[in-house]
C-alpha cells in the first residue's frame, strides 16, 4: 500500500465534496516504508524541488531558442514557468486535501489509482512516470559524459578515451550515490545541487557575455533554423526541450517526504524553487541566444569552444563543467528515487528492519544493476538534446502540465461558470495536443539523428 491514514481536521471550510469516510489505517509497504520516509521540512522540499528542475537540461535552453526566435522563446519560457508553477500547486492542494481527510498519497500513481480509477494509475501514470524518471537518469548520465568529455580534451588535445567511456566513469560515482537508503536521507545532496546549479547557470551567462563581447565572438544570426516542414517541426521539438526544462514529475513523491502536517509546506517550497528558476533559466537562455543565435548547440557549453579551441580560458571552462557533473550526479539521485521505490518494494520485507542484510544486500544489487544498465544505454544513444525533447513530449507534458489540472477538478469539482475550471481545461486540452505533435516531433528528430550517429558514438559534446 502506498497511503498513509492520518487523523483529520475539521473539514467545514473545504470547497470539494466529502468523499467517503476514510479507510482504516493499513501497514505501508517497504518502498513506502522504507524510500518515501514523511521526515521533512519546507525547505527540505524546496531543495528537491530545485534539483529536480532546476538541471543541466537547462542549457539546452539557448538551442531550443533557435527554433522559436526572441519572441517565441521567451513567451515559451514564460508561459512554462507560469503554467507548471500553477500546475505543480494544484497537484500539492489535492495532496494536502487527501491528507486532510485521512488519506495521504505518497505517490504519483497513488493518486492516479484513487482519483481517475485503477486502471490509470497502474497502466499509464505508473508506467509513464517510471520510464521518464528512468530515463532522466539516463539523459543526466550522458550529459555527465559529455562533459567530462569536454574538460578531456582540453587538458590532452591528443588523449584517446571515447565518450562512453566517460559515461560509464560517471556511472560509477552514480552506484556509490544510489545506495542512499531513502528520499529524506539525499537531502544535504540536493542543497549542495541548488548551490552548484547557482554556480554553473552563473558561468554559462558570463561565459556566454564574455564571448558575444569579445573580438572572438562567432558570426552569429538570429533566423529561425529550417524552413517549411522543418520549421514546423523544430518549433514543436523546441516546446518539448522547454517542457522538459520545467519538468518534474515527482510532486507527489517530494511532497511525501515532508512530515505532517504538510498543509503550506510545499507552497514555500516551490516559491524557493522558482526563485533560483527564474535566476537561472531566464539569463542562460537569453545570454546564449544573444551571443550564439542560431548556431547555438544542443547544450550550450558546447559553444565555449571553437574547433576544440576555447573562447574562454580553459580553466573556466574546467570549472563549469566541473559544477554541471557533481550537479548531474544529484539530479540522478533524486530522480532514482521512483526505481528505488519500486525494487524495495518488489524485493525487500517492509517488517524486517531496513539496515538488516534481509533487506540491504537486494537494494545494494538491484539499485546496482539499476545503474549499470542506465550507464549502458546512456552510451549508446549519445544525442542528449534530442533525448531531452522526447522525455518532454511524451512524459513531462502529461504528467506536469495535463494531469494536474484534472485531478484538481474532479477532486475539487469548481462550478463550470468559474474562471478555474475553464483554465484548467484549457490547460488539460492545449497541453494534450502539444504533447502529441511534441512526441512525432521529437521522434522524428531523433530518427534524422540516428542516420548521422551509430552506438557508442563517440561525438563531440
Amino acid at each position: 500500500m502506498g497511503t498513509v491514514c492520518e487523523q483529520g481536521d475539521d473539514e467545514k471550510h473545504l470547497a470539494a465534496p466529502s468523499p467517503a469516510p476514510p479507510p482504516p489505517p493499513q501497514d505501508l509497504d517497504a518502498g513506502a516504508l522504507f524510500v518515501l520516509q514523511s521526515k521533512g521540512s519546507w525547505m527540505h522540499c524546496g531543495y528537491h524541488l530545485t534539483t529536480s528542475i532546476v538541471a543541466p537540461a537547462l542549457l539546452s535552453l539557448p538551442y531550443a531558442f533557435a527554433f522559436l526566435g526572441w519572441a517565441g522563446g521567451v513567451i515559451c519560457l514564460v508561459i512554462g514557468a507560469a503554467v507548471t508553477f500553477y500546475s505543480y500547486n494544484l497537484i500539492s492542494l489535492v495532496l494536502e486535501h487527501h491528507a486532510k481527510l485521512g488519506h495521504r498519497h505518497l505517490r504519483f500513481r497513488d493518486m492516479a489509482y484513487d482519483i481517475l480509477g485503477p486502471w490509470w494509475g497502474k497502466y499509464y501514470v505508473g508506467p509513464v512516470q517510471f520510464a521518464v524518471c528512468y530515463a532522466a537518469v539516463v539523459g543526466c548520465s550522458l550529459l555527465g559524459g559529455e562533459c567530462m568529455k569536454a574538460i578531456y580534451i582540453l587538458s590532452t588535445p591528443d588523449g584517446t578515451m571515447k565518450l562512453y567511456e566517460f559515461i560509464i566513469l560517471f556511472g560509477v560515482l552514480l552506484l556509490i550515490l544510489a545506495q542512499m537508503p531513502s528520499f529524506h536521507s539525499v537531502r544535504h545532496i540536493s542543497l549542495i545541487s541548488l548551490v552548484l546549479c547557482l554556480a554553473y547557470s552563473g558561468c554559462a551567462t558570463a561565459g556566454s557575455i564574455y564571448i558575444g563581447l569579445s573580438s572572438k565572438a562567432p558570426e552569429k544570426s538570429y533566423s529561425i533554423v529550417g524552413n517549411g516542414q522543418d520549421r514546423t517541426f523544430g518549433v514543436f521539438n523546441a516546446i518539448s526541450i522547454i517542457a522538459t526544462t520545467y519538468g518534474n514529475g515527482i510532486i507527489p513523491e517530494i511532497q511525501a517526504t515532508l512530515a505532517p502536517p504538510v498543509k503550506g509546506k510545499m507552497f514555500k517550497g516551490l516559491s524557493l524553487c522558482y526563485a533560483v528558476v527564474l535566476a537561472t533559466f531566464f539569463t542562460v537562455s537569453i545570454s546564449g541566444y544573444w551571443a550564439f543565435g542560431n548556431q547555438s548547440a544542443g547544450q550550450i557549453l558546447s559553444n565555449f569552444t571553437n574547433n576544440d579551441v576555447p573562447l574562454v580560458p580553459k580553466w573556466f571552462i574546467y570549472m563549469t563543467n566541473g559544477f554541471v557533473v557533481l550537479q548531474l550526479a544529484a539530479v540522478c539521485v533524486v530522480y532514482l528515487q521512483p526505481t528505488n521505490e519500486a525494487l524495495e518494494n518488489l524485493l525487500s520485507d517492509p517488517k524486517s528492519d531496513q539496515f538488516s542484510t534481509r533487506n540491504v544486500v537486494p537494494r545494494l544489487i538491484s539499485r546496482s544493476i539499476a545503474i549499470i544498465i542506465g550507464t549502458l544505454i546512456g552510451a549508446m544513444l549519445p544525442f542528449f538534446a534530442d533525448f531531452n525533447a522526447v522525455l518532454g513530449a511524451f512524459g513531462f507534458l502529461p504528467l506536469d502540465f495535463v494531469l494536474p489540472a484534472v485531478f484538481f477538478n474532479i477532486t475539487f469539482k469548481p462550478s463550470k461558470r468559474s474562471f478555474v475550471f475553464w483554465l484548467n481545461i484549457t490547460i488539460a486540452v492545449v497541453f494534450s495536443i502539444l504533447g502529441v505533435i511534441g512526441s512525432v516531433a521529437a521522434v522524428r528528430q531523433v530518427i534524422l539523428d540516428a542516420k548521422n550517429y551509430r552506438l557508442f558514438a563517440n561525438i563531440s559534446s
